[in-house]
């Protein structure tokens, strides 16, 4: 269509550019985030203006309190020209007010155009330039500023009374208190951050603390230094009457101890309050160090300053936090691996910040709260599953609650990781992919798409269809089953519908059954879904009892429509007697057995456990004899695979 056409080059710009807009309030802690739409402060051309240069390192000096957002200081853009520049454009939000700018320390003149401001640059390409901005004011909050945004706040803790001023600059907000180029894609390789505050407070910021200076007249100065990329919205400032409180993590294989710096509010009751719980940080930092890969930024800190948000955001190395409760703590942590080292590179592919921080809440569970993943995994779904539609995907990354969407970025963004686990089948290979991940982007931005098909390369999977249908499609699978017994064998018939059948028709993950059988064990048995309907037989399975649950473990989003018993349904028995006769000999096996009467246009064979994993996939051989004298001891699912994709499925016990 021509609209197409038309819409696409403007919908790749929206998802290839960040846009200088305005944060509403905090991120990263689904249910505790406030949207608004703002249009973008810079224009298509101004926006150009901004790439034709690197930006290096940002410095900021500034003079804060915590009772006001109003400062004072030097903003300094230490950059690369692209090409040869003649000026340089940057963001400063327009009512703060620039005393003085200097370009490689000489005194220039500039034009500003509300919050774009334009200084002359004199750059060869290849050619490093400094620009210094002298300012003060007062940054706008969500009620002076017409955008709506504040990415500065002052405010006193409603449960300790500690008044603090701290910044929140995703994902548009950081020009409203610093000049900078709002780009996701231009990481500065560095920052360093210089606040003198009165005496009685303390100032925290991102990387080392280098420097604790007295200078009179009741101030002192903190200066940080963060030596890793980082980008523009995770450089911050906090500001309070704080003590400060450290603990150390020791994960297994790191070079020393990882220190977690915690400004706490002074308020003698706070930190006996929290201490406990900001204790388990460093639990949080070896299970992540294992499942993730080293910390990111281990040669320096990691660390949380309390401001009064009902949630956290994932400042690089200083998580600003405003309780720590174990999901909220070890999501912003996890934001260190997927959000900060490796950052989204279009705000359309959010998932890959808080997809991940969110499902890695669920890892915590699994890992250290055995037994609270499973309702937790039931409640994403439940989220997820309370209107039909919406993709992962963020088609409009300048609608800011789209892009922080609890039901979508957050809780859909997490399920489908969970799936994807699944759907790799393996749990020492999905986690390998996602060290190996961490590796080859760290330092560096990633889309949806770039994940995708480095877990391909890495799996060596197909993970298009995946993709189109939870990540780019909407809405979920109802799954319904009927089954009918004869003798020991079963036949068993899947169908699905979905929510979103206009944009999402089929869903061809795999999916579980839990079957109930009289005097045996329960098992679970994974099946494999191409199409809306689908037909398996399963042999010598034993009684069942009627009862058949539909993903047990809430592997995939999804909800359940009918289970039936229907004595019509005859699938693989007497429409094939060579299928039928199919018959595992001896059963229980010391490992060595023959399946009589293999169908002749069997293809291969899957050996399974009883949760579903794969143990071993291979080609059928001509004389039918297996020899698997590695399997220990116990029940698995033996699958033949035939030409025609259907899978003919029988249990077998090996006792040696």
């Amino acid at each position: 269509m021509k609209q197409s056409t038309l819409l696409l080059p403007f919908l790749f710009l929206l998802c290839s550019i960040s846009f200088g807009q305005e944060s509403a309030i905090h991120c990263a802690k689904r249910d505790h985030r406030t949207h608004q739409v703002k249009s973008a402060t810079l224009n298509v051309g101004q926006i150009a203006e901004t790439e034709k240069y690197d930006v290096h390192f940002y410095q900021l000096d500034l003079s804060m309190t915590n009772i006001s957002t109003n400062l004072s200081g030097t903003g300094s853009i230490h950059a690369k020209a692209k090409q040869a520049l003649d000026s340089a454009l940057f963001e400063l939000f327009s009512t703060l007010t620039i005393t003085q700018i200097r370009v490689n320390g000489q005194s220039v003149g500039y034009s500003r155009v509300a919050s774009a401001v334009k200084v002359p640059v004199n750059a060869l390409a290849n050619q490093y330039f400094v620009i210094e901005v002298d300012y003060n004011g007062t940054p706008p909050t969500a009620q002076t500023n017409p955008l709506g945004g504040s990415g500065m706040t002052a405010a006193a803790s409603p449960s300790w009374g500690n008044k603090v001023v701290w910044s929140l600059s995703e994902p548009f907000s950081a020009f409203e208190w610093f000049p900078c180029k709002q780009s996701l894609t231009d990481k500065a390789d560095s920052c360093a951050v210089s606040i003198t505050v009165p005496d009685t407070c303390k100032a925290g910021s991102n990387g080392i603390l280098e420097h604790v200076t007295p200078i009179g007249n009741g101030q002192t100065r903190y200066d940080w230094k963060h030596r890793h990329p980082i980008d523009y919205y995770l450089i911050s400032v906090s500001v309070a009457k704080y003590v400060e409180y450290n603990v150390y993590a020791n994960p297994v294989g790191a070079p020393n101890p990882i220190l977690i710096q915690n400004y706490i509010y002074d308020n003698p009751a706070t930190l006996p309050n929290f201490q406990a719980e900001i204790d388990e940080t460093a639990d949080f930092i070896e299970l992540y160090y294992d499942l993730y890969g080293p910390y990111p930024f281990e040669d320096e800190k990691y660390g949380h300053c309390m401001a009064p948000i009902s949630g956290g955001m994932e400042h690089q190395t200083m998580t600003t936090q405003g309780f720590f409760e174990k999901t909220l703590t070890s999501h912003e942590l996890a934001h260190q691996w997927w959000g900060d080292n490796v950052t989204c590179a279009s705000w359309c592919d959010i998932w890959i910040n808080e997809g991940f921080a969110s499902y890695s809440e669920y890892l915590m569970l699994e890992n250290l709260y055995p037994g609270e993943q499973g309702p937790f995994m039931q409640q994403v779904h439940n989220s997820v599953m309370n209107q039909a539609g919406g993709s992962v995907w963020v088609l409009d990354s300048l609608n800011e609650s789209r892009i922080f969407s609890g039901r979508l970025t957050y809780d859909k963004g997490s399920g489908i990781i969970h799936s994807l686990r699944y759907e790799i089948n393996n749990d020492v290979l999905f986690f390998e992919g996602l060290r190996a991940f961490q590796v080859a982007f760290q330092d560096s931005t990633a889309t949806g798409i770039a994940f995708k098909n480095f877990m391909e390369n890495f799996t060596g999977l197909d993970l298009t269809p995946f993709f189109n249908q939870w990540y780019f499609g909407e809405g979920y699978p109802t799954y319904s089953v009927k089954w009918n017994q004869t003798g020991n064998d079963v036949a068993i018939e899947i169908s699905h519908t979905t929510s979103m059948s206009q944009v999402t028709p089929t869903f061809t993950n795999d999916i579980d059954l839990r079957f109930i059988r009289q005097g045996l064990a329960d098992t679970i048995i994974r099946f494999n879904i191409n199409s809306n309907t689908e037909q398996f037989s399963i042999y010598n399975i034993g009684t069942l009892t009627g009862s058949i649950g539909i993903d047990p473990k809430n592997w995939i989003i999804n909800k359940v429509g009918s289970i039936t018993e229907d004595p019509n349904l005859n699938v693989g028995m007497e429409s094939s007697l060579e299928v039928k006769n199919m018959h595992i000999y001896p059963n229980p096996s010391n490992g060595e057995f023959t399946v009589q009467n293999m169908p002749v246009n069997a293809h291969s064979f899957e050996i399974l456990d009883q949760a579903g994993r794969f143990i071993l996939v291979q080609k059928v051989t001509k004389e039918g004899l297996f020899r698997l004298n590695d399997l220990s001891d116990g029940t698995y699912i033996f699958s033949v695979i035939l030409t025609d994709g259907q899978r003919k499925t029988s249990m077998i016990q090996i006792k040696k």
